[in-house]
């Protein structure tokens, strides 16, 4: 049995400060999500992507001899740990083994021209453990033989610990490759002071009494996603046809002067602002601005479905240190470790029961400390329900870049027309 990690004053203050956010960090780099998926495109595809599991000879050949090196080297997103790397110090006072922290990752599509290349040689890319999105890129690296297959025997924590959900995605059956570092929901953000009717639709989205107050996002995935679900389509399961329909519904919206802009990261200073009143938004950023700037802004997971992205820890093929990698994994799925990590980058941790020990700290604490923690432990931006959860959906899935580029065709018109 691992002890509770006491509570710390020194390590939460400055918390209900603004912080900048994962999708912050893609701002300031100057990158769109749009613009890197058509740039992931100019790496060559493997035709078909489909997700297959590893065969179980393949999974003891790649683990046989393998021993721990006492190191790991580590790719992480900006701003997806205290800067002060408290779990990271606990794991090396236990276990030994040294962790050398990067931020170096700030889209998939760079990220997977960068080591696409060096791993397909067989070269190290530096880095035994790797934080990845899922989507094309992580279907890619799949199909391409480029992640190592997980031993899960060496995973008892995940097994232990994790959400059912989070042991049934589709991009990954049975956690073959990857197992979950963070995920957040795209959602309807408004402001009750304008807002006088709750909103729980997104066709509350398509309303003309908001004309000119509704905010979208500029990233085609995600515009794409609510066009879909607004029609009553899963986006995993769509099709073509079903790409145009959406993007015809999107266009009605557009024409008809509801939307008063296509927003990137800006979007949450609008709505501080009162540019406008309801948009789509990032769970993260909501929980966030709401705590920072006392604003009271409600977030809502539609009653048609709302958008979940998961950020994944692979490992390389490659890696050279793979069993203090894995190790370092499992680590992460302990209960008290990944309630720390939830309560610095307040997204939606895998691992459930760690609200349990967020409420402990909550109650140990005092003043701003206390208030922060208990708002993170009531949070269903961090902690959905079962409710929420049976209508999140993710994102469209493309069989090759083919496709990839004819979705972005069908809705970048909308966003730059």
């Amino acid at each position: 049995m691992n002890e509770p990690t006491p509570f710390d004053p020194v390590l939460f203050r400055g918390m209900t400060q603004r912080r900048l956010s994962r999708r912050d960090a893609l701002r300031i780099s100057g990158l769109s999500a749009a613009a890197l998926a058509l740039a992931a495109c100019g790496v060559k595809g493997q035709g078909n992507t489909t997700p297959t599991a590893p065969a179980e000879d393949a999974i003891a050949k790649y683990w046989a001899g393998k021993t721990k090196n006492g190191k790991v080297d580590f790719a992480n997103w900006p701003l997806y740990m205290d800067p002060k790397q408290p779990e990271l110090k606990k794991f090396t006072a236990e276990t030994g083994i040294k962790v050398t922290y990067q931020e170096v990752i700030e889209e998939m599509g760079p990220w997977f021209a960068r080591t696409q290349p060096q791993l397909s040689a067989g070269q190290s890319i530096g880095f035994d453990l790797m934080v990845i999105t899922n989507g094309i890129q992580f279907k890619q690296y799949v199909q391409s033989s480029l992640l190592a297959p997980l031993d899960h025997s060496k995973l008892t924590n995940f097994k232990a610990n994790a959400g059912a959900s989070y042991k049934t995605s589709a991009y990954d059956p049975g956690n073959a490759y990857s197992v979950p570092w963070a995920s957040g929901v795209t959602g309807i953000a408004y402001d009750p002071a304008k807002v006088k009717t709750p909103i729980t639709k997104l066709a509350d989205l398509w309303k003309t009494e908001y004309k000119g107050r509704v905010g979208m996002f500029s990233d085609t995935q995600e515009l794409g996603n609510f066009g879909l679900m607004v029609n009553g389509v899963d986006p995993a399961k769509s099709t073509a046809t079903d790409w145009q329909n959406a993007a015809n519904k999107l266009k009605e919206q557009k024409d008809a002067g509801i939307v008063r802009k296509y927003y990137d990261q800006s979007y949450i200073d609008a709505l501080g602002a009162g540019e406008v009143w309801i948009t789509q938004a990032w769970s993260g950023d909501v929980f966030q601005k709401n705590v920072s700037d006392g604003t009271n802004f409600q977030f809502v997971i539609p009653e048609e479905g709302a958008t979940i992205w998961t950020d994944n820890m692979a490992i390389p093929i490659t890696a050279v240190n793979p069993v203090d990698a894995i190790t370092l994994m499992d680590f992460f799925f302990r209960v008290d470790i990944a309630a720390t990590l939830a309560e610095y980058i307040n997204y939606i941790t895998p691992v459930p029961e760690a609200q349990k020990v967020i409420k402990e700290h909550a109650a140990a604490a005092s003043g701003e400390d206390k208030d922060f923690l208990t708002s993170v432990a009531e949070s269903p931006l961090v902690f959905p329900s079962t409710a929420d959860y049976s209508k999140l959906r993710y994102y469209v899935e493309f069989e090759n870049t083919a496709l990839q580029q004819q979705f972005q065709s069908i809705f970048e018109p909308i966003v730059l027309g």
